[in-house]
């Protein structure tokens, strides 16, 4: 879900947004704070939480990316900036010990004798529907449309009527939802601290480029391809586990040694007149 909104945002606005994952971070804290400070229901904290990180995408867009988006070292800087800001706010707000955030389902099942609790399938579940439905999006409806012509050609969509500024917009809110659905199904799994959007930055990189930047099947691929090498060097290097990020940049390296453009990338060459 982080890679295909990161791919999302590259393929309209081509940013980085190195903050992508800061918004899963605020995610996984809005909800423990919706259900757990404030008392609300599973359903009304999960929807509070969506919309409170994809309004805050969508400013984010407006009053700050907008504005130098045209710059792309620029928009680097400024995300890595804000994404320290994020941080900083939750350091203050909740400050720097651990949070634990139970399961949103409690139990487990055993399928062929290994047991699964019920949280895995429901994150597996989001992740599977929301993939979905950004594939429905953007094949059936008008601001589907939109962003596939700004992603091919923004100068040709501008020409014929699409605005380019709206339709980034919107693809960033879109975006921003996508991290909170992933900061919302994995906080009931993981320990919240104010620095946890470091590591899965790191990985959501490894796994855009390997897909190819800007293709949201390159990333979809490249996540299933990272998964695999992680859990294999787990399973058959079980004393060797801290090294599965290394072997997942190492793959990385070969596709892109083979392919520069990634998987399922496009290679832009420059014409010479």
């Amino acid at each position: 879900m982080l890679a295909v909104g990161f791919s999302l945002v590259f393929g309209v606005a081509r940013i980085i947004n190195m903050a992508h994952t800061a918004f899963y971070m605020l995610a996984a804290y809005f909800m423990f704070h919706f259900m757990y400070t404030l008392g609300l229901g599973v359903l009304p904290s999960i929807a509070l939480t969506i919309l409170a990180v994809a309004l805050l995408g969508v400013l984010t867009h407006r009053f700050l990316i907008n504005r130098i988006r045209e710059h792309p070292a620029a928009v680097l800087l400024l995300t890595v900036a804000l994404a320290m800001i994020f941080q900083e706010v939750i350091l203050l707000l909740f400050g720097g010990d651990p949070l634990l955030t139970p399961a949103l389902i409690k139990g487990f099942i055993r399928i062929k004798g290994v047991p699964v609790t019920y949280q895995y399938i429901l994150t597996f579940g989001l992740a599977a529907v929301s993939l979905i439905a950004v594939s429905l999006l953007l094949a059936k409806t008008k601001l589907g449309i939109a962003i596939r012509a700004a992603a091919n050609d923004a100068e040709v969509a501008n020409l014929m009527g699409i605005s380019i500024e709206r339709t980034g917009m919107a693809t960033m809110g879109i975006a921003a939802a996508l991290a909170a659905l992933a900061g919302i199904a994995v906080a009931p799994s993981q320990i919240l601290l104010p620095e946890m959007w470091m590591a899965p930055l790191v990985m959501m990189l490894v796994i855009v480029v390997l897909g190819g930047l800007g293709s949201i099947k390159g990333s979809i691929i490249g996540a299933f391809i990272i998964a695999v090498v992680e859990n294999l060097v787990v399973f058959l290097l079980p004393q060797g586990a801290y090294l599965k990020v290394t072997f997942a940049l190492l793959v990385m390296v070969i596709v892109l040694v083979v392919r520069p453009g990634g998987l399922f990338g496009i290679i832009f060459e420059e014409e010479r007149l």
